[in-house]
Formats: C-alpha cells, structure tokens, sequence
C-alpha cells in the first residue's frame, strides 16, 4: 500500500478467480489444465505439420501456422494463473505482474484482430484472383504480413497498458475475476475515468472498425466471386476455403466485441468471466481443429508425415 494525501494507494491486488470451494476448485483445476494441455498439442502439432509437410508451404498455411502460434502465446498467458490459483491459498498479484498480464493479452489479443484481416486478404487473393495467387501472395509478403501484425498488437498494447496504469487505484484490492482486465480495474480507479474510457473506446473502436472493415471488404468481394461461378461444386469449394477462418472470425470478434463494446457500468463479475473464457480458453482450443478436421489437405498431411514417421522407426528396428 501507497499513500497519497488522504487516499491509500494499491500496489497489489487479489485475485477471486471462479470459486472458493475447494472441490470445485480440484474439479476446474483438472478440467483447466486438460484444455490447457489439448490446445498446446493441437496448436504445436499443427504448426510442426505445416513445417513438416511441403503441401502446407503455402500462404494460407503459413497464416495459420502463425495464429496458431498466437494461441499457444494466448492461453499460456491465462491458463498456468488460473491453474495455480486453483491449487494455491495465495492468489495475490502485484501491480507490476498485473501489468505485464494485461500488457501481454491484449498485445496478442490486438496482433490476432490484425492476422486474421491478414487472413481474410489472402483468402480474397485466393479465390478472386487464383492464377495470380501464389505470385500475389509471395513470402515476403506474407512475413511482412505476420510481421506488421504483430508490431501493430505490441504497439497497441503499449499504449493501452500504459493509459490504464496511469490510474490510480484505491480502496479495496480484491479484483472478482481470474486475470487483471480492464473492467474490473476501472472500477477500482479512485480518478476520473472518463478521459481514460475515451481513449479506450477510441483506440479499441478504430482498430476493430479498421479490421473489420478489411475483412467484411474481402468478404464482399469473395462472395460476389463466388456468385460468379457457375458449378454448384465449384462454390461449395470456394466457400469452404473460407469457412475455417469465418468460424474462428466470429468466436474472437463476437466475444472480444461483447466484452468491451459495453460501458463499465453494464459490467457484471459472473458474465465477464464467463465471456472472457471464450476468447482466453475455447478460441485457443477449438482453432486447430477448426483449421483441421474438415480440411483435406491437413489429414493428408498428417496421414504422410505419420506414415514417415512409422516407415522411419521399422527401418531402424531392421536395422538393428
């Protein structure tokens, strides 16, 4: 605790998490550390895939290699916390440790709005013009892509953390979430928050209106692409290059865009939480196999690179 003037400032805060019970504590725990184990595998597996396999050293792979790299970076800035505070009796946060949390989550969270527009480009790339595809989308590009993406999430998360430690926050220091969000704290801010709501609205406003514009942009002229084809075949291929990255569209922007397109007052504990799991827990789970399980192209690979792998160890067991 700091002092200023009369006020008592916080230097640290305590997490609440889901539940006090210490059954359910064990329960979540075991339920938590299973997600968290499924979506390290099904992301590092797909990104060893895509590195492994010479059908998958394409553009549109290469995009969702990186989301996929995004999603391990996502969850492992939510979900080693939360299985620690279900097993441990301390679940204090200092204000520097709250810091680097929010700074890393929306840096990731801000680079996954800029990739998947980045994704939708491609796909536009893809299907509006595919004999100029594979020069359109070079590897430069798509480094630069991926690259630009990320820098664009660092930046914003610079300025959104450090707009959001300019406040000063007194009072109680029991924060009844399971990561330092942004509702919560502005809650606890003992200044004016108007100012700062402004700046964050604005921020937030213009990079989802700038991403979502691109892609609805990319959408609308994939679709009129596809109203040209003439074989009913010929679209259901189209459109089903584009239902992956539709679906994964929709589960980030529908619960990033529920979370904070409310004003704080309208914020409630048990529904932040609740809609915060979609974006910090399921996305991360569910994108691999999204991008996998009705893609050809994924089976095949994983059909070869484990047929290599079973030719790799009978060939050394003859040998021996």
């Amino acid at each position: 605790m700091e002092t200023d003037g009369n006020r008592t400032l916080l230097t640290s805060f305590v997490l609440v998490g889901f539940t006090t019970d210490p059954l359910l504590r064990i329960i979540l725990f075991v339920l938590f550390l299973v997600s968290y184990t499924l979506t390290l595998t099904g992301n590092l597996g797909l990104m060893t895939l895509i590195y492994l396999d010479s059908r998958l050293h394409t553009p549109m792979y290469f995009f969702v290699g990186s989301l996929s790299f995004l999603d391990v970076w996502y969850s492992s800035v939510y979900t080693p916390r939360i299985l620690s505070d279900c097993v441990s009796k301390s679940k204090a946060i200092s204000l520097a440790g709250c810091a680097a949390q929010l700074f890393f989550s929306a840096a990731v969270g801000h680079s996954e709005c800029f990739l998947l527009a980045a994704m939708a480009y491609d796909r536009y790339v893809a299907i509006c013009n595919p004999l100029l595809y594979t020069t359109a989308m070079s590897r430069k590009l798509c480094i630069q892509l991926v690259i630009g993406s990320y820098m664009a999430g660092f930046a914003n998360a610079i300025l959104h953390t450090g707009n959001t430690f300019r406040l000063h926050f007194c009072g109680n220091n029991i924060i009844n979430h399971y990561f330092c969000d942004v509702p919560p704290l502005v809650k606890m801010a003992c200044s004016v928050t108007r100012i700062y709501e402004l700046i964050l609205s604005t921020v937030v406003g213009c990079n989802m209106l700038a991403t979502i514009i691109l892609i609805l942009g990319s959408y609308a002229g994939i679709v009129a692409a596809i109203i040209r084809i003439r074989s009913a075949a010929g679209r259901r291929k189209a459109f089903s290059t584009c239902s992956a990255h539709l679906i994964s569209v929709s589960l980030f922007y529908g619960s990033i865009l529920f979370m904070y397109s409310r004003p704080s007052s309208q914020h409630t504990p048990n529904w932040d939480k609740a809609n915060a799991l979609f974006y910090t827990v399921v996305n991360p789970l569910v994108n691999p196999l999204i991008y996998s399980l009705r893609n050809k192209d994924v089976k095949a690979a994983f059909k070869n690179v484990l047929g290599r792998c079973i030719m790799s160890r009978t060939c050394q067991k003859a040998s021996v």
